[in-house]
């Protein structure tokens, strides 16, 4: 009776050990780091890096100097109707110089011209306004080939790590869920960079082209009232 004892008590042993040792340990879930992640997107990253770069210096500088062409220059037009209406020329040219904005030099070039026809003065004032804008706007469409050109590169990425994974499986000639899913989450790195790229330079695209815009309807308003005042009576 002790022996039978004995012995179903080694068995309950026996089988609590075998219970903990099949028993599958589970293993906590690996964190994803932004870095890692963008470290696995491929050399495709590269380009993509200079892309967002590039569009940042970009914006940074067209940002900048029009926000430096856009100076409150309001009463720019007042002071020259003073000037023009007193006679001193002179003095409403060296206003429009001291200014140092797109108005000005567009009103400076219709002050010089003063004495010839309307429509001479009309001509020179437009061309330098087409100039000026023209110098506004430089560099800008950069942004939008960017905003165009980064999610298709991310793309590429993509496509050039899928071919990778099954060119992989039919050297091996099995197919590996894990590895087909684990190099593929990677290589859809650059898609998902690509896109982020596009959307930021488009959205930066369009606030330099309204800022753009606003100055040309400002210098287009000056421009029609400094006329108005070549054609006043005794003018």
């Amino acid at each position: 009776m002790i022996l039978l004892t004995a012995i179903d008590t080694l068995q309950q042993i026996t089988d609590s050990v075998n219970n903990v040792t099949t028993t599958p340990v589970s293993t906590p879930p690996q964190e994803l780091h932004f870095i890692d992640l963008l470290f696995k997107g491929g050399w495709v990253m590269v380009p993509l890096a200079l892309l967002a770069f590039l569009g940042l210096v970009i914006f940074t500088e067209r940002y900048i100097t029009i926000r430096k062409s856009s100076k409150n220059d309001s009463n720019l037009l007042f002071q020259i109707r003073q000037n023009v209406r007193e006679g001193r020329l002179e003095s409403a040219i060296a206003l429009c110089k001291n200014t140092n904005s797109p108005l000005g030099r567009m009103l400076e070039k219709g002050l010089k011209r003063i004495g010839r026809p309307i429509k001479e003065i009309e001509g020179s004032i437009e061309n330098t306004g087409k100039l000026e804008v023209s110098k506004l706007e430089k560099n800008i469409g950069i942004l939008g080939i960017i905003a165009g050109i980064a999610p298709m590169l991310g793309f590429v990425g993509t496509i050039i790590g899928v071919i990778t994974i099954f060119h992989d499986v039919s050297i091996k000639g099995a197919i590996e869920i894990g590895t087909i899913s684990g190099g593929l989450y990677t290589k859809m790195i650059t898609s998902a960079t690509g896109l982020i790229i596009g959307i930021i330079a488009y959205v930066l695209y369009h606030i330099l082209n309204m800022m753009v815009e606003k100055i040309i309807l400002k210098m287009e308003t000056e421009a029609i009232e400094f006329i108005d005042l070549l054609e006043e009576p005794g003018k």
